[in-house]
């Protein structure tokens, strides 16, 4: 019981973007989001993780983009007219960094209500499951809600020394 307690805490109940990725639906707070943009061109950045997709211009800042199947290891798929970048808000030490991520769809604004939450399941050891922040129950879909500033952990450095955030 302690545990529901603790994950309820940091699942809130309130509105959620839900998104699709390699058939699953997750979940983000949105207040976290910033915006939803479709594809569009990404400049690689020499040596970094396959999983960095690079840098966009967004409106004469450079962002970081993260292309999230390959951060999850799932099989990589080419992008499609559905594919978006969801700009993210993070919290650093420095102030509020600005991230992008890849994702397959963006489905929609939903409410999740504190009674459609769980705990996430235990994976036991080995497994890195802290991304995860509760299950939505909605229905006759699980959506997986995420904790994107850990998703994110230690990404922000790959690819911002130099870049601005937000103060």
């Amino acid at each position: 019981m302690a545990l529901e307690t603790q994950v309820a805490a940091i699942a809130k109940p309130g509105k959620y973007l839900s998104f699709a990725l390699g058939g699953e639906v997750y979940g983000l707070e949105i207040l976290k989001v910033q915006e939803i943009n479709g594809i569009i061109d990404v400049t690689r950045v020499p040596r970094t993780p396959d999983y960095v997709r690079g840098v966009i211009n967004l409106r004469g800042r450079v962002i970081p983009v993260i292309d999230l199947r390959a951060k999850f290891e799932m099989e990589q798929i080419a992008d499609t007219e559905r594919t978006c970048i969801i700009v993210v808000q993070l919290d650093r030490d420095e102030g509020r960094t600005t991230m992008g991520i890849v994702v397959d769809d963006v489905s929609e604004v939903m409410t999740i209500t504190e009674e459609q939450i769980s705990p996430p399941p235990e994976f036991g050891d080995g497994v890195d499951a802290d991304i995860i922040i509760g299950m939505g129950k909605l229905e006759s879909q699980v959506v997986i809600l995420l904790d994107i500033q850990k998703v994110l952990a230690g990404d922000e450095k790959l690819v911002l020394p130099g870049l601005e955030t937000d103060q």
